[in-house]
């Protein structure tokens, strides 16, 4: 089982790792495309007012652009570890013991829009781009990963549960996942889109599948493992499963 995960905007400072060597990243065939991106990223740090405008920050967040600019020398650590947003605090792997670590490792990838799918083993530095974001002399991330990131899920050979975002999910589909839908229930029955709260949720939900002895093997199985955790998921036919929470109202 792979699963995949976005990145988040916030990532722990500093580490303990080597800098950053894009030959040693999993998934080699990414490297051309890791290359010209690093490469794009730290001269647009040349020019903070141009990496504020192509990045969307503030001169407040000039320290997000300083990043950016030592990114070839920068410690790096096991990329489940760097990235700390709302998904990843769910997922807590610091908490994990060393049997569940290793099953986490085995498992879960980072969908990111500079290393384009990275292990959670695979040590990353800090940095700063979205995938939304379009760099100077470059088309969208979406038409730079696509061809090359494209082939690389289409060859798992494993049951793919595909936890990204939209926009990451974007910039190649992995066909044939299964993907994971978070509704709210209200005590009349009626159903609504979890928005604030659908990373932690989608966290909680990770760190079940990094941590599992089960080894489910389609959307079925995976089903059952989960609503064996106590958790309430719907299927409707196809790959798509439906986490529903209860709501207020």
């Amino acid at each position: 089982m792979l699963v995949l995960l976005p990145p988040s905007e916030t990532k722990a400072s500093g580490g303990d790792g080597a800098p950053l060597d894009l030959a040693g990243l999993s998934w080699p065939e990414l490297t051309g495309v890791r290359a010209r991106l690093v490469a794009a990223l730290v001269g647009l740090s040349g020019d903070r007012p141009a990496a504020r405008a192509a990045l969307g920050l503030s001169e407040a967040q000039d320290g997000e652009v300083a990043r950016n600019a030592a990114l070839c020398d920068a410690p790096t650590v096991p990329a489940l570890e760097r990235y700390t947003g709302v998904l990843h605090a769910a997922l807590d792997v610091r908490s994990l013991t060393r049997a569940q670590r290793a099953r986490a490792d085995r498992r879960l990838a980072v969908g990111s829009a500079l290393f384009g799918l990275v292990r959670g083993t695979d040590r990353i530095p800090a940095y700063r781009l979205s995938a939304g974001s379009v760099l100077p002399g470059l088309p969208p991330l979406r038409a730079v990963w696509r061809p090359v990131l494209g082939p690389v899920l289409a060859a798992v050979d494993e049951l793919v549960v595909d936890l990204r975002s939209g926009a990451y999910a974007a910039l190649a589909p992995a066909p044939g996942a299964v993907t994971l839908d978070v509704r709210s229930e209200r005590a009349d029955g009626t159903r609504t889109v979890v928005s604030h709260a659908n990373k932690a949720h989608k966290g909680r939900v990770a760190r079940l599948l990094a941590t599992t002895t089960g080894e489910p093997d389609d959307v079925v199985r995976l089903r059952a493992l989960l609503r064996r955790a106590g958790l309430r998921v719907d299927h409707a036919g196809g790959s798509a499963l439906t986490l529903v929470v209860p709501g207020h109202g």
